[in-house]
């Protein structure tokens, strides 16, 4: 999967999906892809990604309390 990198604008391959999906990790492992030769995995704050059509990463992967702030919206009923 490709992100974007928002302060470079350049497309990051994101190398670890499970840190980006787990929303108790605030970094990811990816590869930058800007120019002509390979570069070498580093780490990313998920923080600072986005995808490349500009939208932000989804809430969930983000924050691991997101069930927590949405409060009484997300209630399930008893049927």
């Amino acid at each position: 999967m490709f992100l974007q990198h928002k302060r470079s604008g350049d497309l990051v391959e994101v190398l670890t999906l499970q840190e980006l999906y787990n929303p108790c990790k605030g970094e990811i492992i990816g590869r930058m892809h800007a120019g002509e030769e390979m570069q070498d995995p580093e780490a990313f704050d998920k923080s600072e990604m986005r995808f490349p059509s500009g939208e932000p990463l989804p809430r969930c992967w983000l924050d691991p309390n997101y069930r927590v702030q949405l409060g009484s919206n997300y209630r399930v009923q008893a049927a």
